[in-house]
């Protein structure tokens, strides 16, 4: 007797999963192979970032590891190259000394895994107790990581020198700012809300499971905080006051020398910034990009607040205290076009005022979207914490040496990120795209000194 077919419903999602598979591809390849000579895509710009032909030759190998492999059951296609894009082997600093396939390898290895996966995905069933496979939770994870991959080579295209192989889209897409919410920061009442989740289908494991947390009332900004703000920090002294600073973060200060955001320079007076290859002036009103943990940590000191907790974001950004329940994005339950700046809509984020229509529902506004936001937290599992599908995604890297930022990128597609989403880098991180914004406790008065001032 042969199986039944697959539901309506599991037909629609593997329709989805194949649109989405194709339109990722696309953005790899666009970031790679489609805008790039081989000698950049073998060059390593910087220690801290793997030359781009081994981006897109590992996520070809992942995908054959999980789709091929351990979803369809195929036979291994490459197993010889397994070691070389396993990325817990090899650190990025080394992976230029490996034997690494060439561009057009990459390019044909992974076009025949692909084909070799839709060939596979209607035989592969969604409605079984296999917690891999069901709801196609394999398939999200996949998609995931490539989107994931697509922004570390935007932060690797943000570290080239050289001439511009990305271009701002011609009819630029993002809002123009709206009016202000008159208001600097809310108030989030005191008392419990849901955290994490249970019941999203492709959501990672550090995300699970939901729990209570009771959280004290807190104060939070409405917007990111702004580069003109950041500025202002910069004038009044910030980086040469030790006060402001935690004291590792004190010593990355002085051995690194930095006085100001990654890709930032003074230039006739004015300070300009250099992003993907072209130099143009500060824009006063998007929110700081490229900075670090302990930077954010010292202008949130100076400013008289603090940096939120991650649990503290996660109310502002997701609890709806009205229907007592936690929503998947600020707006809603489901993703709306026109609410964030996500998906590399543009190379850059969106001015203060931009995407009121994303608001949360305490009003806080650009939670998702523009900067990662660092928060005050370490990476550590929830309770209840179970790891899967493998202990490298999330477990490995749980404990002090890590901050957690939240809410995604403009370089963040829109499948890779949702109000319960965790990321996490080590506190002098700056080539990713991560900002900030303040929050306090009630008890705490914001005493932001005036320019120049000293505290």
């Amino acid at each position: 007797m042969s199986s039944p077919g697959p539901s309506a419903d599991e037909a629609a999602l593997k329709e989805l999963i194949a649109d989405e598979l194709g339109a990722v591809r696309d953005r790899s390849f666009g970031l790679t192979t489609d805008v790039l000579a081989e000698d950049d895509l073998t060059a390593q710009v910087s220690p801290l970032m793997s030359p781009l032909v081994w981006d897109l030759a590992h996520i070809g190998n992942y995908e054959e590891l999980w789709l091929l492999r351990a979803a369809a059951g195929r036979e291994a296609m490459r197993p010889e190259i397994d070691d070389l894009y396993d990325a817990f082997e090899h650190p990025r600093a080394e992976r230029p000394t490996l034997p690494l396939l060439k561009p057009g390898e990459a390019r044909s290895y992974i076009g025949t895994v692909r084909s070799k996966v839709l060939d596979a995905l209607p035989s592969v069933r969604f409605d079984t107790p296999d917690p891999l496979t069901s709801g196609g939770f394999v398939y999200g994870m996949v998609v995931q990581h490539e989107h994931m991959h697509d922004e570390t080579m935007l932060a690797t295209h943000q570290l080239r020198r050289g001439a511009p192989a990305l271009l701002d889209p011609q009819a630029e897409p993002l809002q123009v700012p709206g009016e202000a919410s008159g208001a600097e920061e809310v108030l989030i009442e005191a008392g419990p809300f849901q955290m994490g989740t249970s019941d999203d289908p492709w959501a990672y494991d550090n995300e699970r499971p939901v729990h209570i947390v009771d959280l004290p009332a807190f104060y939070i900004d409405v917007e990111p905080v702004t580069n003109a703000a950041y500025i202002a920090f910069m004038e009044a002294g910030g980086y040469d006051d030790a006060r402001w600073w935690d004291p590792a973060g004190w010593e990355w200060r002085n051995s690194s020398g930095k006085r100001a955001p990654a890709f930032w320079e003074r230039e006739g007076g004015q300070w300009a910034r250099r992003r993907f290859g072209r130099s143009e002036p500060v824009p006063p009103g998007e929110p700081v990009q490229h900075v670090c943990w302990y930077e954010a940590d010292a202008y949130a000191r100076w400013a008289g607040k603090r940096l939120p907790t991650e649990a503290e974001w996660e109310k502002a950004a997701r609890w709806d205290p009205a229907a007592e329940r936690s929503r998947r994005y600020p707006w809603g339950d489901v993703y709306e076009e026109g609410r964030a700046n996500l998906g590399q809509r543009a190379l850059r984020p969106s001015e203060t005022g931009s995407y009121a229509a994303g608001a949360s529902a305490y009003g806080v506004r650009r939670l998702l979207g523009d900067v990662w936001e660092w928060t005050s937290s370490d990476f550590h599992g929830y309770p209840g914490f179970r790891s899967f599908p493998y202990r490298e995604y999330s477990e490995v890297f749980f404990g002090p040496d890590y901050k957690v930022l939240r809410g995604g990128s403009w370089a963040t597609h829109p499948l890779a990120v949702r109000g319960s989403f965790r990321n996490w880098d080590y506190p002098v991180r700056r080539q990713i795209f991560s900002g900030f914004r303040c929050a306090r406790s009630t008890a705490e008065p914001a005493t932001a000194p005036a320019k120049g001032e000293a505290r």
